[in-house]
């Protein structure tokens, strides 16, 4: 394969709107030196594999020190390299090296909570009760005769209580794992400090954030208890007192300001979970963050009737605030959608149907590592290897099932390129039949999903139709989604089990998930299955 010509460099043209935004994994992408853990010079290393598939820019996740009691998203220090990934010096050479091959950089932010090691948190235990440094955290006395009972019935999203009670007496709140003690965000140090963050990181050169749990950091007044249990399960769905406080909109528009200070348009990208639409939309009006993650498209089942509803909602409410709408399928904290869809040969189809279905819809669309592989979620992980602390949770509540490192060379054997040559050791072990998965098995092969999501990503790119604009829907047989993008393209997904026939053949078959038969004048789509067409008379 020939080194392709140097895309250009980024420049200013709204490029947020329409692009496709490619997920690393950091610690599962690649590894660079050898120690069975991907970090930054794995992912430099990889970095002309990102651009021969089309991607516009590359997200990382958190590569900061940190205890990784939550795998990074603890953080004991937010302008440094934890040494497992790298040095500042490999995220500047990654940076320097994305942009001369066309690829924006994102990365993560973790404002909602720190490491229970970070300076300020030790502080605050030394300084007890009553101290300045306390008041950077939401530390509370407890309820009860003694102060023995939390100060409130808030869960934790990783299950139980989400207040942990010192040595002192006092409980602090966490709302993730007891080593992520929540920021209190109505102290202006904390606020000033998080803003000289991403002046850092900008300076750097990096082209935006995606800001974890973007809808936490202001709880309600009083912190209320929110009166029965089950709190996880209304996070989304219902108000609690604890996501989604009108609060948050300030410090996003504060943010916003110091992203539009800088040139090349850097952006925002809220990881938010919201109990509506609407909600939902809040954090992308025009002068706060630039993107949402729709994990309402994301959590919708394989049926075409609500995947048309969610569509409708989510393109309705971001054109409701001016924002595009992006689209998720897969991301490092739920199952791969191979599995979520049925797993084995369905989930297969359908998720290469979801793919176009994705990269055919107006917006910006993100992909998981992987995904473009086909990888399916590994379910039978050894217990003993299994670490992410959702999984306590209950039974299936943990990530690490699709956080496994992907596959890159077609070896007998694990780990498949993932480690340098003489490395056999990758930190969640890989299953032993992925060899046809690999990259480099299924560039070989023309018919493979990696080859289709290149080709999707081409065209799109293209396509004048395609990326940012309207849609209109066409009228389709149950069980099928039809619509038009502009003048010329259309899209045909079948989401039932049999082949289904339409009226008429919408123009020239551009691409197929799988192959359509000829019926005539008309055409039968294959089960779960998706194509592109391009209007002859246009």
């Amino acid at each position: 394969m020939t080194e392709p010509a140097a895309r250009p460099q980024p420049t200013a043209t709204r490029w947020w709107r329409d692009a496709v935004i490619y997920q690393v994994y950091v610690r599962s992408f690649a590894d660079g030196n050898g120690d069975g853990i991907g970090d930054l010079l794995g992912v430099r290393s990889r970095l002309r594999y990102l651009a021969e598939l089309g991607v516009d820019a590359i997200w990382l996740t958190p590569f900061y020190p940190s205890p990784m009691a939550d795998f990074g998203y603890d953080v004991m220090d937010y302008r440094d390299v934890d040494p497992i990934f790298g040095t500042l010096a490999d995220v500047k050479a990654l940076i320097a090296e994305a942009h001369q091959r066309g690829l924006r950089v994102i990365v993560d932010v973790v404002p909602n909570h720190t490491s229970d090691r970070h300076p300020w948190f030790v502080a605050a235990l030394q300084a007890g009760p009553g101290s300045p440094e306390r008041e950077r955290y939401i530390f509370r006395d407890g309820r009860g005769e003694s102060g023995e009972l939390p100060p409130n019935d808030w869960e934790s999203v990783f299950g139980g209580p989400a207040w942990t009670r010192v040595a002192d007496g006092q409980w602090y709140l966490h709302l993730f794992a007891p080593e992520q003690p929540d920021l209190n965000w109505e102290h202006p140090e904390v606020r000033a400090e998080f803003e000289d963050v991403l002046r850092f990181w900008l300076d750097l050169g990096v082209d935006g954030f995606r800001i974890d749990v973007a809808h936490g950091m202001v709880k309600a007044p009083g912190l209320p208890d929110v009166g029965f249990p089950g709190h996880v399960e209304m996070i989304g769905s219902k108000p609690v007192p604890f996501f989604d406080q009108d609060g948050v909109h300030e410090i996003h528009r504060s943010w916003r300001r110091i992203l539009d200070s800088y040139d090349g348009e850097r952006i925002g990208v809220a990881e938010a979970w919201a109990p509506s639409p609407e909600r939902l939309a809040n954090y992308i009006r025009p002068d706060e963050l630039h993107q949402a993650f729709n994990f309402h498209f994301l959590s919708a089942p394989w049926d075409a009737d609500t995947f048309r509803w969610v569509i409708d909602e989510s393109i309705r409410t971001a054109s409701m605030v001016g924002a595009p709408t992006t689209w998720v399928l897969s991301n490092h904290d739920v199952k791969r959608h191979v599995t979520r869809y049925g797993g084995g040969e369905v989930g297969l189809r359908r998720a290469r149907a979801a793919a176009l279905l994705v990269l055919a819809l107006p917006g910006s669309a993100y992909i998981y590592q992987g995904e473009e592989l086909g990888l399916p979620e590994v379910l039978d992980l050894p217990e003993e290897v299994q670490r992410d602390p959702q999984r306590l949770r209950g039974p299936g509540a943990g990530r690490d099932g699709c956080r496994v490192p992907i596959p890159w060379t077609a070896t007998d054997e694990p780990p498949y390129g993932f480690t340098p040559p003489g490395v056999y050791e990758s930190w969640l072990p890989m299953p032993r039949d992925w060899r046809d998965l690999s990259v480099e098995a299924q560039l070989k092969d023309e018919g493979s999903t990696l080859n289709l999501y290149r080709a999707a990503i081409r065209i799109r790119r293209e396509h004048p139709d395609l990326g940012d604009g309207t849609l209109t829907w066409l009228d389709a047989p149950a069980g099928t989604l039809a619509f038009r993008r502009g003048r010329s393209l259309t899209c045909l997904v079948n989401m039932t089990p049999e082949w289904i026939e339409i009226g008429h053949r919408p123009g020239t078959l551009l691409l197929a998930s799988q192959r359509p038969e000829d019926a005539g004048g008309a055409v039968r789509l294959a089960p779960d299955s998706a194509t592109w067409w391009s209007a002859s008379d246009a």
